[in-house]
């Protein structure tokens, strides 16, 4: 079955806050319930992947301020029916920084967020099933910014809250790093 790689992932998490419990028993009965879990077509909601990533010496990360969105985000985006999850975390990394020293630092996962994306065009409201995996990058490389984006931009981890205005996701990664 495509979607037992993922559904193993999710299995192993090891959810450190209270909401990740309830995300990953939602996520898991989610993946399981819909055998079209990657593909953008499933109204309801899909899965997507993102990527975590941190400077070499782990006090910065770098964020994109996400185009239609508005907002500062970590790099990711659909799986549009790719299963395996890290591969598209990676690509779409790659493709919104152009960064070639783009590490994974482990194939678990790192995070996981159910959140709503709000209607746009044909799109309805649905749900994104965020899978997100830890990265490293040179914070000294040249990156470009991708047409999804305003801008990109390495950003202290002391920073993250002031400029995401406390989204608890960010939040909950930022945490997360300082406390490995």
């Amino acid at each position: 079955m495509h979607r037992e790689d993922l559904l193993l992932k999710l299995e192993e998490y090891d959810p450190v806050y209270e909401v990740e419990k309830k995300f990953k028993a939602s996520f898991i009965d989610f993946v399981r319930a819909n055998p079209t879990c990657f593909e953008r077509s499933l109204e309801e909601g899909h899965v997507t992947g993102s990527a975590w990533i941190v400077n070499q010496d782990r006090t910065k990360v770098l964020l994109t301020h996400h185009k239609k969105l508005d907002r500062w985000l970590q790099l990711g985006g659909h799986a549009d029916g790719e299963p395996d999850i890290v591969k598209v975390a990676t690509q779409e990394a790659m493709e919104e920084s152009g960064l070639e020293s783009l590490t994974l630092l482990s194939s678990k996962i790192f995070d996981i967020d159910i959140h709503p994306i709000p209607a746009r065009g044909n799109d309805p409201r649905h749900l994104h099933y965020d899978a997100r995996f830890l990265f490293e990058a040179d914070e000294g490389e040249l990156f470009h910014v991708s047409s999804e984006s305003k801008n990109l931009a390495w950003i202290t981890l002391g920073d993250v809250n002031h400029l995401t205005d406390h989204n608890n996701s960010i939040s909950r990664m930022t945490e997360k790093l300082i406390k490995r």
